[in-house]
């Protein structure tokens, strides 16, 4: 009898231990995917921008700040993990399936962002034009703003990822404004 309970009793704990597991892997799953989209539109962007940059761009008057081309793919890497990361911890997060709502609303400021992020590549570089990629990137830099003060209360670890995100916007608003000047 006693056999009996201690069989269902490790039973129930490797029960409870799977489901933990199984959880956790679900989380991670959910994480990459996000990073994937994220550099999915990034790739998807980078097709779009590919002639423009090579036959428009350096013909550009561009500030002494501008970085070497070799920095963008390094630095859009870390902040489409940083992105993802993000997301994906809104996502996943335990505390705030809760607040369904705020989770929801916070996973549509996401995609807004993103959509910017995306249509700077086609305003700036396929249309050509500097003054619309400052409207946009202008936009842009108010929802990411907007996505980090908002999530700051429920999701900090989300909202502190996007700090590196917000600096280099904020960078990147400042060498198209030299351009839209300039050019």
């Amino acid at each position: 009898m006693w056999l009996h309970c201690l069989y269902l009793m490790n039973n129930d704990l490797y029960k409870n231990v799977y489901r933990q597991r199984v959880e956790y892997m679900k989380k991670i799953i959910y994480i990459i995917i996000s990073i994937l989209v994220c550099f999915l539109v990034g790739y998807t962007a980078r097709y779009f921008q590919s002639e423009s940059i090579v036959e428009w761009y350096p013909h550009l008057v561009k500030s002494s700040l501008s970085p070497p081309d070799i920095v963008f793919p390094i630095v859009w890497s870390i902040l489409y993990i940083c992105m993802g990361l993000s997301v994906g911890l809104i996502i996943t997060s335990d505390r705030l399936k809760e607040h369904y709502y705020l989770q929801s609303f916070f996973i549509q400021i996401f995609f807004v962002q993103l959509f910017f992020n995306f249509m700077w590549s086609i305003t700036f570089f396929y249309l050509q034009s500097p003054i619309f990629g400052l409207i946009n990137i202008l936009l842009l830099l108010g929802v990411i703003i907007y996505y980090i003060i908002e999530t700051y209360s429920l999701a900090k670890v989300s909202s502190i990822l996007f700090f590196p995100y917000l600096a280099w916007v904020a960078f990147a608003s400042y060498l198209n404004l030299y351009i839209v000047i300039y050019n």
